[in-house]
């Protein structure tokens, strides 16, 4: 197996070190967006994961159509590449770097949720730096939600990471941003883009990213992210991404979301997921749009759109 396959031996022994392996996917026709997310504290010996389904706006994990979190699972010693957690994920790496089988069923039993699909990159891991790993990828199986079978083969999305990933302080993760996002659109085998974006003070700015127009790929160079339109909650409604890559090319994609979650995804790191509509390049497809936030900026945002200071003392 590719080393980036498996889990990477911690290079400190700080306790926030982190390790993470996420899949992200959606069935359009039915504004149906899933994804599984577990991370993995290895010098704490514990892992966390979580399962959310959502097909409506403005949804959160008490709302939504299916969620659940698991905290301090212990974390055992096996391979990420053949990896089942207690709280069902289950992964199993059938190609290194290119092909898996993801499945999920909800460990107190039922018919509520089952998930078994097979997960297609579509291009080679686009790395940032030596510790982070994104991917399109085509999604094919079926998931079953309260006893209903659905089918699902459209296309979808994975990152990993690993290294230090603070719980403290006001930034993202410890960091200097507050905000930013992750957004991506994947109209076929041969076209797509998608971009992290942070925002250090003067607007969300690309960090990181990819485009590919005419199966010519190519990583991003630079691109801002701006949220045009948010509703009366604080969730985005229209989102608009501009992207320059390294081959001199340009895209500018506006994208109108469908549903939203809004949930803490980890200690601190709450984000807003969107199955999102982009029109680019004169296509119009399916993605995702994350806006990310620190669980500080997170409370002055749904605040702000409610219309109260951070700190309202009552009357």
């Amino acid at each position: 197996m590719h080393p980036d396959d498996e889990f990477h031996p911690p290079t400190s022994d700080d306790p926030e070190w982190t390790e993470t392996c996420w899949f992200t996917f959606a069935v359009p026709e039915r504004n149906l967006s899933g994804q599984l997310y577990p991370y993995f504290k290895t010098n704490q010996g514990v892992a966390a994961g979580g399962a959310f389904f959502w097909d409506g706006r403005n949804e959160r994990p008490e709302t939504c159509v299916y969620a659940k979190q698991f905290w301090h699972l212990p974390l055992v010693d096996q391979k990420l590449t053949d990896l089942t957690l207690a709280n069902g994920i289950r992964y199993e790496c059938l190609e290194p770097q290119k092909k898996w089988r993801v499945r999920y069923d909800d460990p107190d039993g039922g018919d509520e949720i089952h998930v078994d699909l097979i997960v297609t990159g579509i291009v080679a891991p686009n790395m940032l730096g030596e510790s982070h790993v994104d991917q399109p990828c085509r999604y094919q199986g079926t998931i079953v939600l309260h006893g209903e079978t659905i089918d699902v083969d459209a296309y979808g999305f994975r990152d990993r990471s690993w290294g230090p990933r603070p719980q403290f302080g006001q930034g993202i993760h410890g960091g200097a941003t507050m905000r930013g996002g992750y957004s991506y659109a994947t109209a076929s085998d041969t076209h797509a883009f998608h971009a992290i974006t942070m925002d250090f003070g003067t607007g969300a700015i690309a960090i990181h990213g990819s485009y590919m127009r005419d199966g010519e790929w190519a990583k991003l160079k630079s691109g801002e992210r701006r949220v045009i339109e948010r509703d009366g909650e604080g969730f985005p409604l229209v989102v608009e991404l501009d992207g320059f890559d390294e081959l001199g090319r340009e895209f500018n994609a506006r994208g109108e979301t469908t549903n939203s979650l809004g949930f803490l995804i980890n200690p601190n790191l709450y984000t807003i997921n969107c199955l999102t509509r982009w029109s680019f390049d004169g296509i119009t497809t399916w993605g995702e749009d994350h806006d990310n936030h620190s669980f500080p900026d997170a409370r002055r945002l749904f605040r702000e759109a409610r219309g109260q200071s951070l700190w309202s003392q009552a009357q």
